[in-house]
Order: structure tokens, then sequence, then C-alpha cells
């Protein structure tokens, strides 16, 4: 199976900017999450920026990089922009890996791309873990997602899905035993004629309700598998709090997860 992996790294950032250029054990985190993709099975790793100061940085540790426009409304536009000018075949397998996972399983790249090798019907394969909280499924920022027998996405939500009515009207918020909830984990496998199509999409109501790009993809009548992680995948890096746990993590290992 053959595959690349496109990696978008923005500058701006609400929370933290510059994030892909903040160090961590003594590199910018961007190049953690390039030496992560390198080590999985893709043909080609792409860092995919609108800025510079990152274009620099990445040429500056050997990655291939590719400069996009600033004005793109969502990572998923950025990556349809590197796909066509690298001219990839529509067949061809992307995987999305933010810039902002240094500790992204190699493992996990692989196998979301293999996922969508297999699942002729899908335009889109991502990953999923167990919730094991309440906390966690009323938590906003954690994406929920239901999918169907066959391993297919019904729908994506920040909201709690599904809501367990009977346990939450006995137990007052405590999770029920049995556990059918899924955390959503934002790492993507396209094909790049689906990319195409993307983009010449309108934003969906659905998506601009929820902030949620694959909504757009639902919302369009494309199928996204969906397949429990092979590997623990931890969250990104958003906050100042994430940032700290990562330095202390991967200082104490000497730079390698």
């Amino acid at each position: 199976m053959s595959y690349s992996v496109i990696i978008p790294a923005r500058y701006g950032s609400s929370r933290l900017p510059g994030k892909p250029l903040l160090e961590i054990a003594g590199k910018p985190m961007v190049q953690h999450v390039w030496e992560k993709a390198c080590s999985s099975g893709a043909d080609s790793v792409v860092i995919a920026t609108d800025d510079q100061r990152i274009l620099a940085a990445a040429i500056s540790f050997g990655a291939e990089a590719c400069m996009t426009s600033a004005n793109h409304p969502s990572g998923t536009d950025r990556l349809q922009e590197v796909a066509a000018h690298m001219a990839y075949s529509d067949d061809h397998i992307v995987v999305n890996v933010q810039g902002d996972e240094p500790l992204i399983p190699p493992a996990a790249i692989d196998q979301v791309a293999s996922n969508l090798s297999g699942a002729s019907g899908a335009g889109i394969a991502t990953l999923c873990e167990p919730l094991t909280s309440s906390e966690e499924l009323r938590n906003p920022n954690i994406v929920k997602v239901v999918t169907s027998a066959s391993g297919l996405a019904l729908y994506f939500s920040r909201a709690p899905i599904p809501w367990p009515r009977e346990a939450y009207a006995d137990a007052g918020f405590e999770l029920p035993a049995g556990n059918t909830w899924q955390r959503h984990i934002g790492i993507y496998a396209y094909r790049t004629g689906f990319l195409h199509q993307y983009v010449a999409w309108p934003p969906a109501p659905l998506e601009t309700t929820e902030q949620l790009e694959q909504l757009r993809a639902l919302y369009n009548g494309v199928a996204i598998h969906v397949a429990p992680a092979c590997e623990d995948v931890p969250a990104g890096v958003d906050t100042q709090e994430d940032l700290d746990a990562v330095r202390q993590l991967l200082s104490g290992q000497g730079g390698d997860a």
C-alpha cells in the first residue's frame, strides 16, 4: 500500500501562537510530529504551512515542506492544495497528521491508511477510542462518534451521544456499565479525489453548528470508516498545560516518545 502524510502546521493559534515552533526537548514541536510520521510506512511526508518561519524550520531539519495559502478556512482545504501541488492521483491515499500531535504513534498512522485502503466504499477513514467517564462524555471539547454495525460513522458531535437516558435519570450522570461511547481521534486518511470534491462544497449547516469539518462529508453522503485505534493516541497540544506535560515527558525520554 502506498500513501503519503501531510502535516498542516499553521503559525496562528489563539491559545498558543506559533505553536508548531514551540520547543520541546530541544526541537520544535512540528519536528517531533514529522519524525513520528517518518517512522510510519508512508512513502512521503510533507509539512504544509502558511508561514515562512515554519517553512524555514522544516527545511532546516530536513523535511519536505510546502508553502500554502494563508486564507484556507480549514486544514482539509490546506491538504487539498498540497495534494494538487504534488499531483497525486485521485486514488492516492493521504493521511492528515496534525502539527500539534508530537506523541502520535506511527502505528496509528499506518492503521488509518490501511483501513481506508480496505474500505472501498468510504471516502475517509479515522479512529476512535472508548470514553471512560461521564465527565468526558459531557465535555464539548471531546468529540464523540457513533458508528453503524459496519463501522461507518453515523454522526460526530461535541454533545453527549448517545445519551444514556435511563442511566442518567437513575444514577445522576454516572456512566453506565457496558461502554458503548467513543471518543473521536482526529487523524484522517483521505483519497485525493475526495479532497478535490470536499473543497468544492460549501460549508454544511451541521459543520458550522458543531464546528467539525468531517460533518461536511457526512452531509454530502460520503461514508467515513471508523475503527478503534490499535494503540493509545495521546491528545494533541492545545493549551500551555498540555505543552508543559509533553515537555516533561519528552525531556525525561531524551526527546523521543
